[in-house]
């Protein structure tokens, strides 16, 4: 039966989240039980691009400096990091810490920020999609990783939590070269599972103080439910991130994945709640629709099956009253399918592969995400 620790905190102020972040520690049984003093750990975070930390898109920076300050107070050397989905570089690394507020909450923490970005390759155990992984070896070079995601939708993967955070251990643009090799959700899923699998973080929490609903996982909406969770095991802890959220936690794709590799079980009843009554904390997400259309593959000839799948697959659909024509999509799109023209992007859908990187880094939420109303209307 897996655990699962839960704290009530109702807004980001210092001295109360450190409290609630304190008191989670407590209740898991002590720090001592994570770490050492004199290890040296590596904070990963979920910095997915450029926001701020009112846009509910990146790991809140109060959570950050508390989880920091009390490791540091415990006799810890702490490092925080992550790898953003655009370019990988100390220059990048830079402007994304100043704009999400880690590098202030590095400085009042004692903390220092990763600006090593050198990679290794890594071998991965039981891999169900790839023998070897490329990831930044920051990480791997502390003597304990803890992760620190948010509690958000995702437009390719419906949640993104414990085990989704760790597709930034990939550096840079070759997140994109991933997207592109596993178009279909099962695969990249599982490309997902076997990137936790090799990190195998020590602790992992989740900032759900304010979480993202709808378009996630950036261009979604605040949604405040005044949580803060926490486990040694992520895929539990992602079990019980999407039972709060108001998803069953067996539709979400990495889930699905850990409980066919016996990982977990998914059910949420199987699981211990520690501190808190999580029916208070349950408020139903708005979420997107991820439902695949693949149900047509092998029951109709190849040839409809090619149209349906160009007519009724989601599509980004970009907004020319926001869009500026910087460029971003293009430059992020896995498949090379749009191109900007006249100062406005332009997709191939033969070419587009949806997984949605478009919509994820666009830095003005410009693009939505459109799906049939024929294909809602088949899939009721």
């Amino acid at each position: 039966m897996g655990h699962v620790y839960i704290k009530k905190c109702e807004d980001y102020e210092k001295n109360n989240v450190k409290n609630a972040i304190r008191e989670l520690f407590e209740e898991y049984g002590g720090l001592d039980k994570i770490v050492n003093k004199g290890d040296k750990v590596f904070l990963k975070l979920n910095l997915v691009m450029k926001k701020s930390p009112k846009d509910a898109a990146t790991t809140h920076p109060a959570v950050v400096e508390a989880v920091a300050q009390i490791l540091t107070e415990y006799g810890c050397e702490v490092l925080i990091g992550d790898s953003p989905g655009g370019p990988y570089n100390e220059k990048a690394l830079k402007s994304l810490y100043k704009v999400c507020g880690i590098e202030e909450a590095a400085k009042n923490s004692g903390a220092k920020l990763n600006f090593d970005c050198s990679s290794n390759i890594y071998d991965t155990p039981d891999g169900c999609t790839v023998k070897k992984l490329e990831m930044i070896s920051p990480p791997f070079d502390c003597d304990k990783i803890i992760t620190i995601s948010k509690l958000k939708t995702h437009g390719m993967a419906l949640y993104t939590g414990a085990v989704k955070v760790l597709f930034g251990m990939v550096p840079g643009v070759l997140k994109a070269e991933y997207h592109f090799k596993m178009p279909d959700i099962k695969d990249f899923s599982n490309l997902l599972v076997d990137i936790c699998e090799t990190t195998k973080p020590d602790f992992s929490i989740i900032d759900g103080i304010i979480g993202m609903e709808g378009d996630g996982p950036t261009a979604g909406n605040p949604k405040k439910t005044s949580l803060l969770l926490c486990s040694e095991n992520p895929y539990d802890l992602d079990v019980v991130g999407a039972y709060v959220m108001g998803i069953n936690p067996k539709d979400v794709p990495t889930i699905q994945r850990s409980i066919e590799r016996n990982l977990c079980n998914g059910e949420f009843s199987k699981i211990t709640i520690h501190g808190e009554n999580i029916d208070n904390f349950v408020d139903k997400y708005k979420v997107p629709d991820i439902r695949s259309i693949n149900f047509f593959r092998g029951r109709v000839p190849k040839r409809l099956e090619d149209f349906l799948t160009y007519y009724l697959s989601p599509r980004p659909i970009f907004s020319s009253e926001i869009c500026i024509g910087c460029g971003n999509c293009s430059e992020v799109c896995p498949a090379k399918a749009i191109e900007i023209k006249a100062k406005s992007p332009k997709v191939d859908m033969k070419k587009c592969i949806r997984c949605f990187c478009c919509q994820e880094l666009c830095p003005h939420k410009a693009v939505e995400i459109k799906r049939s109303w024929l294909l809602r209307k088949i899939l009721g």
